[in-house]
């Protein structure tokens, strides 16, 4: 399954951009899913439709997300049901390990009184990943696109499968096979109970279910879709964002600039704001393009309301500049030679004479400037590290590892014995080293054009001896 991954800065238009992609996605024949996780009830109203609400039934049954809701043929909408899913996990959690709590004293917790911790909808937000993607043929979705937090969350959220494995095999590991015989003669000489066998049977269950998530995460199929709203201030951000999505090998698929006043005003107040876009644009282009595309969204004048909203016919195919990659700052056509171009979704100038034409303002303009996500295969992505050998020449390994947008003030590294600890501004990462690396010694690192290049050195001890 297609999966499309709608992150940026805050406050730029994430949830617009996620509902324009689906809806691209949708158009072209695609089952598709947008979720948002989003609590305040924005999707809602950006969408015109009611409330999102809970499957009936158990909650330890239910998907973590509501009831799907269709909005045009081929698109469904859904929520995160975070308290919901939260209650379901822990009534069965204690369900599972009701032997543990009744050695502790403990009385369990009933569904009615439980709240959804801090924290928890980024469990459920995984845990909707994983589900998406189990559902039999023909019952799912092709696409699914997510409105995800901003980036720095995001980042977050998808290194956590990781992570989580990684605490499980330290606090779990292999050994604890012996241990499960040993339980009952265990228990004989305690004269206590030991741990239930569903205590370990739930770890690997999320073993297995981590696991999947991040196989999501690593498939070709799964893609980000960063949006911003151009400026001096989200630069910075997406600087990092960058950073940090490349760290944990996110491939980033679309820049989207979003929100982009008319230029050529009269009006100098709205002149120079969108002077200060265009400039902010321009440094866009040169930090991402032609490696990934940068798209252009205009300002509409308004917030978009409803999947239909369209001042003027929203979804007619005509001529116009949909103001993309091709545009004033792009090399190239998104929509390819000679292919349909979109109607132009931009507003009329305010500065400009009293018959102008009132362009189209809803969702529908919006995501045939946004276009749908191309087809990509559902594998694991390629090792985006490599290894170059330069023994020969300069009598090292050199492990390059692709860091764009990273800073060399928030850089660090450490050696932690088969393993590179990588730390990027605010992200960090836990790298396993080759295994021809994990025999030789760290001799330098550097940063260039993008790439970090780490320096490997033989340790002689450890080396193969040339007969």
């Amino acid at each position: 399954m297609r999966t499309v991954l709608v992150t940026g800065t805050g406050g730029a238009g994430r949830t617009t951009v996620a509902a324009a992609t689906a809806l691209a996605a949708a158009r072209e024949g695609q089952r598709t899913l947008l979720l948002t996780a989003d609590p305040d009830g924005t999707p809602e109203a950006l969408l015109g439709i009611g409330p999102l609400r809970s499957a009936p039934g158990r909650s330890a049954d239910r998907l973590p997300w509501s009831v799907p809701v269709e909005l045009a043929p081929g698109l469904w909408a859904a929520r995160l049901v975070t308290d919901e899913w939260f209650r379901g996990e822990l009534t069965a959690l204690q369900d599972r390990g009701h032997g543990l709590l009744d050695m502790l004293g403990a009385t369990p917790l009933d569904g009615e009184e439980l709240t959804a911790l801090p924290g928890v909808e980024t469990i459920a937000l995984l845990r909707a990943l994983r589900a998406a993607q189990t559902a039999p043929p023909g019952a799912g979705w092709d696409v699914l696109v997510v409105d995800m937090p901003p980036a720095p969350d995001t980042v977050a959220l998808l290194a956590l499968p990781e992570q989580l494995r990684r605490y499980l095999r330290r606090l779990m590991p292999a050994e604890r096979q012996a241990a499960r015989a040993l339980r009952p003669m265990l228990a004989q000489l305690a004269g206590v109970p030991m741990p239930a066998q569903k205590l370990y049977e739930t770890a690997e269950r999320w073993e297995r279910e981590l696991a999947a998530v991040q196989g999501v995460m690593e498939s070709e199929a799964t893609t980000v879709r960063l949006v911003v709203d151009p400026g001096p201030l989200a630069d910075r951000a997406l600087r990092t964002a960058r950073a940090g999505l490349a760290l944990h090998g996110c491939r980033v698929e679309a820049v989207i600039a979003n929100r982009l006043l008319p230029t050529g005003s009269s009006d100098p107040w709205l002149a120079a704001l969108s002077g200060q876009q265009q400039a902010a644009l321009k440094e866009l282009y040169e930090q991402w393009a032609p490696a990934v595309p940068v798209l252009e969204l205009p300002h509409l004048g308004r917030d978009p309301h409803g999947i239909g909203d369209a001042q003027g016919g929203g979804d007619a195919q005509g001529g116009g500049d949909p103001r993309g990659a091709g545009g004033p700052h792009g090399g190239g056509d998104p929509y390819g030679a000679g292919g349909p171009r979109p109607a132009d979704p931009r507003p009329a100038d305010p500065g400009a004479g009293g018959g102008a034409r009132r362009a189209p303002a809803g969702l529908a303009a919006l995501a045939s400037a946004v276009g749908a996500p191309g087809a990509r295969p559902d594998r694991p992505a390629p090792d985006p590290w490599t290894v170059e050998d330069r023994l020969a020449d300069d009598g090292v390994l050199l492990w390059r590892l692709p860091l764009p947008g990273a800073d060399r003030d928030g850089l660090g590294l450490v050696r932690r014995g088969d393993e590179l600890i990588v730390t990027v501004g605010p992200f960090h990462r836990v790298l396993p080293l080759p295994s021809a690396l994990r025999r030789c010694t760290v001799s330098g690192a550097g940063l260039r054009e993008g790439w970090l290049q780490v320096r490997f050195t033989p340790d002689p001890d450890l080396w193969p001896k040339r007969l």
